[in-house]
Order: structure tokens, then C-alpha cells, then sequence
């Protein structure tokens, strides 16, 4: 038996996930849509569920097109870690688990995570939902302009699941 043995979890289509040795065949977009959309922003601590499959959507509309499949799928690790936030990731070393996954996503897929537009457009995207979901922004590390537009809570979660497969379909040409 390896350490790597019970290292694993159920994703929502029944496969076992092995989060600290992911193989591309663990890895399914479908569990990747359902995961995001149950999964909300900021560890919960925002003014109605936002979830980060809505945030990946409005992130790989900010970008040009072939890059859009890149940045809807720029978060999709968390799908399987959750999303933690910043100074978490940062104090208990997630970020190698987290690359580790985003690593086999990224060949599974076909994609490049490391444009710097798209970190950019993640950005923009953290600021505009710091101003419009979050009670308090006192405090944080300088954000990019906010978008114009304001972000309201996310549609409920099957909605917000389909749009992410549309435009994983949509982006992939699949």
C-alpha cells in the first residue's frame, strides 16, 4: 500500500479521484460542471451564493476566444479541493496540490493556464465580486478595476451547470 492509497474521493459521476496522483481519466468535465456550481465563492462569505462556475463563465467571457476554454476551466481543480481561499492556499501549501490537478486538467483538456490574460481577467473578476457580494473589502491587496456591470447571486446551480457545459462545448469544439 502506497500513501497515495486512500487518497481519493467520489466525484458526483461515481469515478474515484485521487487528489495527490490525478490521472486524466479521473477527471470528467461533467463532474467538473456539478462540482463548480455547488461550490460558492470566498468560502461562503458572500450576500447569496455565487458559485465558481459562475465566476469561471464570466472569467472565459472577459477573454478572447482561444483563450475562453482556458479561462473556464481556470478553476477547475477546485472542483476537487474546493475553493479555498487565498491566504489558506498560501499558509497550508495547497498551491502544489492545486497545480498538481490544474497540471492533468490542462493536458486532459488541451489548455495553457499560464497567459497572463487570464490571471488578469481573474482578477477583474475578484474585484467586481469583492464590490457587489462581499460586506467588507477593507483590507485587501490592491484589485484591478471592478467591471461596470454589477454581479448579482448565481441562477440556482443546474442552470449555472448547463451554461458551464455549453460553453466547455461551445469553447472545445466538442
Amino acid at each position: 500500500m502506497t500513501e497515495f492509497d486512500d487518497n481519493w474521493i467520489t466525484t458526483h459521476t461515481g469515478k474515484k479521484f485521487h487528489y495527490l496522483d490525478p490521472q486524466p481519466d479521473e477527471i470528467d468535465i461533467v463532474d467538473i460542471a456539478h462540482h463548480l456550481s455547488y461550490l460558492c465563492r470566498f468560502t461562503g462569505a458572500v450576500s447569496g451564493f455565487y458559485s465558481v462556475a459562475d465566476h469561471s463563465i464570466r472569467v472565459a467571457e472577459l477573454l478572447p476566444p482561444e483563450l475562453r476554454l482556458a479561462g473556464l476551466l481556470h478553476d477547475a481543480a477546485e472542483a476537487y479541493i474546493n475553493d479555498l481561499s487565498r491566504p489558506v492556499k498560501y499558509t497550508h501549501k495547497l498551491q502544489e496540490t492545486e497545480a498538481r490537478i490544474g497540471a492533468v486538467i490542462a493536458k486532459k483538456f488541451g489548455v495553457d493556464f499560464s497567459d497572463p490574460r487570464i490571471k488578469e481577467a481573474d482578477n477583474i473578476l475578484i474585484a467586481t465580486e469583492a464590490r457587489d457580494l462581499m460586506p467588507n473589502m477593507d483590507g485587501w491587496a490592491e484589485l484591478p478595476t471592478p467591471l461596470p456591470t454589477k454581479i448579482t447571486p448565481s441562477p440556482p446551480f443546474r442552470i449555472v451547470k448547463a451554461a458551464f457545459l455549453y460553453r466547455f462545448r461551445s469553447y472545445s469544439n466538442g
